[in-house]
């Protein structure tokens, strides 16, 4: 397999600088993308910029060294390229645009994927930002197969190369498919036929195998994760053959790492329903996050749940000590 450029995905309320940083420190990943800043009719105040992306205290990079890209959410071309020329001002290495977001309450305010029903608002929007943002600064975007079907998905494609987009992440679903496997990489290669501008091939990565047959059918060198980064915390130096999987017992270790910074951070009340969010992804590689899982779901204290963390972590030394 050809070693990828790994992109970790943009995930609304699940993936913010604190995850960022934890899954960082893994090595592997090569770019992180922020949450959507939405914008719909006014420049934001700096502050809110550093809010979403805190890493432009360190120069846009985790505490690992990690570059960190601001993502923005809207359908106003104009607006959309003064808050880009704010980001960059600030530090982002860049501007990456949401047209992927299947949620109900943004495609309902006409954001993320309800876009891509208009191919010439994507022409619109990318070619203000590209124009607004300094030429040796990326602008990338993010979008899916389409809407409802991937009918537009070539043109939509086109669209946002012909605007400058630098490279297009393609989440090879609809938003009428959700998460629901499978993805369907084969499709990024009939766009890839269509657009100069480089790809990125996402969805339903969650081992080496699979990322090799996702460069194969996408025809992508480079991939970004999402979910199975989160159900697999370092599966990025796994697929570059870098690392082998974390066991059970690392990942413990990793949750008390991560509540360090948790609790210490602006988010420790809600550390708690944190941890049990994380573990529905985990769930997914680890059989014995389910048990643990349902020994935990009605914590909501957080020293409770850091507690209940360092006994499962000393369970499973004891085991290793007596194997």
């Amino acid at each position: 397999m050809t070693k990828p450029k790994i992109t970790l995905a943009p995930m609304e309320g699940v993936i913010d600088h604190l995850m960022r940083h934890m899954l960082t420190s893994m090595g592997g990943i090569d770019l992180c993308v922020t949450e959507f800043i939405r914008i719909v009719d006014q420049k934001l105040p700096d502050r809110v910029f550093y809010r979403y992306c805190p890493e432009l205290y360190n120069g846009s990079k985790t505490p690992s060294g990690t570059p960190v890209r601001i993502q923005l959410l809207g359908q106003e071309p104009n607006w959309l390229a003064e808050n880009a020329v704010v980001a960059t001002s600030l530090g982002s290495p860049g501007i990456d645009l949401n047209f992927g977001c299947p949620a109900k309450a943004v495609n309902k305010s006409r954001g993320g994927a309800i876009l891509l029903k208009d191919p010439n608002t994507l022409y619109n929007i990318a070619k203000a930002v590209r124009s607004a943002v300094p030429e040796h600064l990326p602008v990338t975007a993010k979008m899916r197969l389409g809407f409802d079907d991937a009918s537009l998905a070539i043109e939509n494609a086109q669209a946002l190369s012909e605007g400058g987009a630098s490279e297009i992440a393609i989440h090879a679903r609809t938003k009428s498919d959700g998460y629901k496997p499978p993805a369907y990489w084969e499709h990024i290669a009939l766009i890839a036929k269509h657009v100069k501008t480089p790809l990125i091939a996402n969805g339903e990565i969650w081992n080496p195998e699979q990322a090799r047959l996702c460069q194969s059918r996408s025809g992508c060198t480079n991939i970004m994760l999402g979910r199975g980064a989160l159900a697999l915390p370092n599966l990025a130096s796994w697929i570059k053959g870098d690392q082998q999987p974390l066991t059970w017992f690392q990942v413990l270790a990793l949750l008390i790492k991560y509540s360090e910074y948790e609790i210490e951070g602006d988010k420790g009340l809600y550390y708690s329903n944190r941890v049990k969010q994380w573990m529905v992804y985990l769930k997914m590689n680890y059989p014995e996050a389910e048990p643990f899982f349902r020994s935990i779901r009605t914590i909501k204290k957080t020293n409770e749940m850091l507690n209940a963390i360092q006994q499962e972590h000393q369970h499973y030394a004891n085991i290793a000590e007596t194997s």
